[in-house]
Order: structure tokens, then sequence, then C-alpha cells
């Protein structure tokens, strides 16, 4: 059989990504932070791109604006996440336009040029940057705890141990030591292998066992209480020791603490009695000075900086409807500079110019797949919103059952795009800050033939067991019952799962004595 070669012309459609959707896309599943940092470089590559502070008499026609909105016939409120400079919407109010910055129409949300002459009042609206001016009060400005490093426990223990009056030796030896202590207090090597790792200079005097052992006594007595302990046992009578002798039950304490914490940490509380000999009581009492001691001291002594979580959109309840606006404080206003853009001559085509009306291409495009991002945003939240009310008004245990499909389907986009857009986004509520994932989840089906959503399951469990008696805490089994007396079918495997989930320990670990 003999194959020829031949020439076909066919027609057809393909989706083809241009570098502008390209960036759309990226734009779009940048978190807040990474957002602020590529509006940062790009201002400073491209010089067409200007920040700009918003006057009052701006602020106010853009608040007048808000206050008279247009009205449509059956007299409610037109969406204003239908327009494309809005950042507001009310949830209450079905989208009446389709969104001329929906990704999924690949090529005719951004088109392949932008004229020379298009009015370059394009701006990005939606935001603005914190003020970074100085503090009405100098007073209110700690500049010590914003810009000094934090402090750790290898630092806590090397300025106690400058301060201790150690010979060189016992110093160098207590270094090392200090050197082998985690984060959490504890000496993570033995004093064996600390020797063996030690290399000393001078071969006829060795480092022996007995004085990393005294040194070793020595930082046990630093702040905080209980640090460089080889174990728990050890961590906790280091505490014990350390009080006053007057304390009550230090005597009992120390005991259950020697000989009893495996009893104490399977909460064998009747064996525990019996063999330190002590009525229930009595040993509530112990309890309650064990319980003040610190089972990972080295985590008081570190002060980690704290993570602000910026929230990307806003919910609030208005006049009985809840609306959802941008952030304004999430990024910078930028715009295009018009003093550069005037300088752009149509015909000319030297290489100065050329560059100048890239760089005005670029911006043109930077600021479109700005708008692009937050209208976005802004829908998908408010279909969230709208879902989810019964959430915001009442709690967790009135959370829906919700998957991206779901969102997807009621704003017309691709379930990839609505993953991006619920990605390290977090929406600001009356009930907290919540990345928009949270508002997603599975269902589990009741005998009613409903659907009740995974997080109003384990919203129903945590009630369960902070209403449940110490002596006889709920079981996975028992609290499966429960569920299926009130509608809800869930294996108990399942309740396990979700228990996990939310760090709650079992029933037998939950046991205590009241």
């Amino acid at each position: 059989m003999v194959m020829k070669a031949s020439l076909q012309l066919r027609m057809g459609q393909s989706l083809t990504m241009t570098p502008q959707l390209q960036q759309a896309i990226r734009l779009l599943q940048l978190s807040t932070l990474d957002l602020q940092q590529e509006i940062q470089e790009a201002l400073e590559s491209n010089p067409m791109l200007e920040e700009f502070e918003e006057t009052s008499s701006e602020t106010n026609k853009d608040n007048n604006t808000q206050e008279t909105a247009p009205k449509e016939q059956n007299g409610s409120e037109v969406n204003d996440a239908d327009r494309p400079t809005g950042n507001e919407s009310e949830v209450n109010e079905p989208s009446t336009e389709k969104h001329e910055s929906e990704l999924d129409e690949w090529g005719d949300n951004l088109p392949n040029d932008l004229p020379v002459d298009t009015a370059w009042e394009d701006v990005y609206q939606s935001s603005s940057a914190p003020s970074s001016g100085p503090a009405d009060d100098e007073n209110d400005f700690d500049f010590e705890s914003r810009n000094s490093p934090g402090e750790t426990l290898n630092d806590h223990l090397q300025w106690q141990l400058n301060l201790t009056p150690f010979s060189e030796r016992d110093k160098a030896l207590a270094g090392t030591i200090i050197d082998s202590i985690d984060s959490a207090g504890y000496l993570m090597s033995s004093l064996e292998e600390i020797l063996e790792g030690l290399v000393d200079e001078q071969d006829e005097d060795p480092v022996e066992l007995d004085e990393l052992q005294a040194v070793l006594k020595r930082i046990q007595h630093f702040d905080p209480a209980g640090v460089a302990a080889r174990d728990l046992q050890e961590c906790l009578l280091l505490q014990l020791r350390q009080l006053s002798p007057e304390t009550m039950w230090l005597g009992q304490a120390k005991l259950v603490i020697s000989h009893y914490l495996n009893l104490l940490g399977s909460r064998d509380y009747a064996q525990l009695m019996r063999r330190s000999r002590l009525k229930e009581d009595e040993l509530r009492d112990v309890l309650q000075l064990i319980q003040t001691l610190n089972p990972r001291p080295g985590e008081s002594v570190v002060h980690n900086e704290p993570e602000y979580v910026i929230p990307d959109v806003i919910v609030k309840k208005l006049n009985g409807r809840w609306r959802v606006e941008l952030n304004p404080e999430i990024a910078p206003k930028i715009r295009v500079n018009n003093n550069y853009a005037g300088f752009i001559k149509r015909a000319d085509n030297s290489t100065d110019n050329t560059f100048m009306k890239d760089q005005l291409q670029e911006a043109k495009w930077f600021i479109k797949s700005l708008q692009s991002r937050n209208e976005t945003l802004l829908k998908v939240a408010s279909k969230i919103v709208l879902h989810q009310q019964g959430f915001l008004d009442y709690g967790d245990e009135a959370m829906k059952p919700l998957i991206l499909h779901d969102i997807a389907q009621a704003v017309d986009m691709h379930e990839s795009t609505i993953s991006r857009v619920t990605t390290q986004k977090y929406m600001h509520t009356p009930r907290g800050i919540f990345e928009l994932k949270y508002f997603f989840s599975s269902h589990v089906s009741t005998s009613s033939g409903g659907e009740c959503s995974s997080t109003a399951i384990r919203a129903i469990i945590k009630k369960l067991i902070a209403a449940e008696n110490p002596k006889k805490p709920l079981s996975d089994s028992k609290i499966a019952e429960v569920l299926k007396d009130q509608g809800i079918n869930v294996a108990r495997r399942t309740i396990a799962k979700y228990r996990e989930a939310m760090s709650i320990p079992p029933s037998n670990e939950r046991k205590r004595l009241v």
C-alpha cells in the first residue's frame, strides 16, 4: 500500500492562550499580598503607570453616586456587580447583564489591540493604599516592637548564660547544651551523644560526663521553668521543684508525676486513686495544680511576629439585606500617566516612540486585568453570600452544602476559574474572617431526603462535645446515634474523621474529674 502526501484546507475554531489572557488568569489567582507586590513591580517597571490619591471631591462624587443608585422598573436597586466600575453588590438582586470581564470568553473580553487615542481615564478604581504617614500620636508608635526580630528560646538562654558566673570551660559546655535544645524547651540529644560530639583540644583533660550533667543541672534552673528537660516527666518535675515548698498538694503532685504519669495520660482515674491512695476530691486538687504546669515551656518565650489576614471582600448587613463590597485597602490605585501618554506620536516609528507605545499597551492591559480580577471576585463572592445567608444569620450549623460547580454554573464560568478566585482570598463577615473556600463543603443525606453540609455536622459535633458530661464523655458511636435521631445519617468513622479534623481527642482522653 502506497501512502500519498496531500494538502488539505480546513476551517475550525480553537482557543488560544494569549499573553494578555495569561496575565489576567495569573492576577486572578494571586493573593492580596502577592497582588500588592505585582502592582508595585508594574509601577517600577512601566513609566506609563502611576499611583494616585483620590481627592475629596472625587470621593464625595462617588459617594453620591452610590447613594443615588439607579432603579429598575420593579423599584429595586441595580446590582453594582454588573457595572464595570462598581465595587460593591447586593446579593439579593440577580445579575441583569453579562460581565464583560468573564475570563471564560477567551478572545472576546480582551481585544488584541488598543488604539493609541483611547481615552486615558482608565483608572483602577477599586482600592486605595493604606496611609504610610506618621502616626497621629508619636507615643503610639512602638518602633522596637515593629522592627526588631522576634526573640528565640536560644537567644533567651544565651542571654542568661552570659549573666551566669561560669568558667570558660563550663560556659563552652553550656553553649553546646543550649544549641541542642529545641523550640519547645526539650534537650533533643542525650548527654552521651553531646559528649561524643565534643572535640577537646587538650587531650590530657578530656570532658567527663559528670561535667556535662553538672552544667545541665544549672541550665535547668534557667527561665522558663522546665527548660532543658529530656522528657515530659522531667519537665513537669523541674517546674514543681521551683514552686514554693508551702504550695498545697505539692508532694502529691510530685508523687503522681514521678510514678503514675502513664495513668494520668490515659485518664485512668480509678486506678490512679487506688495506687496513689488519694480520694476523688484530693486527686481533683492535685490535677488542678498539675494543669498549671507547661508541657512545652519554650513556647512561652518565643515571640513570633503576628500574621495578619487582609480580607479581599467585606460583607455587611444593611437594611436587612446582606451587601458585598471589595475591600478598598487591598491595593494602591493606579492609572495611565497622561503626561507620558501625550508624548506618543501616532505616525512616528522611531525606537523611543515604539517603546512608549508598547509600554502604554502593557499598562492598559494591566489595568484591564486588575478590573477583570476584581469584578470576577466580587461576582463570585456575591453568589457565595447569596447561597450561605443562613450561615451569616445563624452560624455554622446553618451552613448549606456547596461545591465549585454550583457557583460556576451560577456565574457562567468554568470551575477552574472559581477555584482560582476562591484560593487565598478572604471574606470579612460579622462572624469573622474566612477564606472563600471555607464556604464550600460536601453534603450528607438526611432521613427526610434533604442534605446537610459537612461544616454543619462538624459544628453539631463540637456543640455536643462541649455540652457532654466530663465524667462520661460521648463516644463516636453515641454521637452518631444522636445525629441519627436528628435525621442526619453519619457513620461512626465519619464522626471520628470530623472530630480529628477539629483536633478534638477521643472520649477516653476527654474524660476528667469535675
